[in-house]
């Protein structure tokens, strides 16, 4: 059997330099969404304090901190004094929920996976050594949700996975992505 009959039998779909099955894709694009929707909601419940991680007070929108209440209770790591000085910090406020709601957008959409995953990876770094559970008593001191989200959002750049129910084809086809693939 010739590599070309093959990957029709296995029902591809191909993107530049790689191919997944449909079934994988779609899988993909599911776990996507899904990933996309923990970053939005976190920005939404911080925004608009649905009272879920964030109180109706405490809401952004009502003078509250998005990163004051998580920065400043920082108890443990070499890094405690570095977050608990930018904990509430207005630019550390707007670069938290920009890169929240951007990351969770851009994976929802299926847009700018690149850009997205290294937002997304930063951000999750940044939240893995606030939280430091080499020292803080977490179940599992190395891989926590954190690493697994950025994986994740690497992986969807990486596979082309805005081009199964996203908006991926579209996007890539714009100029300004042409003229600077980064944008993928």
């Amino acid at each position: 059997m010739t590599t070309t009959a093959h990957a029709h039998q296995l029902e591809t779909v191909e993107a530049p330099g790689h191919m997944l099955t449909k079934p994988a894709a779609k899988v993909l694009a599911v776990l996507r969404v899904a990933t996309g929707f923990v970053f939005l909601w976190a920005f939404l419940d911080k925004t608009f304090g649905f009272g879920f991680s964030t109180p109706s007070a405490k809401a952004w929108i009502n003078g509250g901190s998005p990163t004051k209440g998580f920065l400043a209770s920082v108890e443990v790591g070499p890094f405690q004094s570095f977050f608990h000085n930018i904990a509430g910090a207005g630019w550390a406020n707007w670069l938290f929920m920009l890169g929240m709601l951007g990351v969770g957008l851009a994976l929802i959409l299926g847009i700018g996976l690149r850009v997205a995953a290294g937002a997304g990876t930063a951000i999750m770094a940044m939240m893995w050594l606030a939280e430091w559970p080499l020292a803080s008593g977490s179940s599992n001191p190395i891989v926590d949700y954190h690493v697994v989200y950025a994986l994740a959002a690497i992986v969807f750049a990486l596979t082309y996975a805005g081009q199964t129910w996203g908006l991926g084809k579209i996007w890539a086809k714009l100029p300004i992505v042409q003229k600077n693939r980064w944008l993928i």
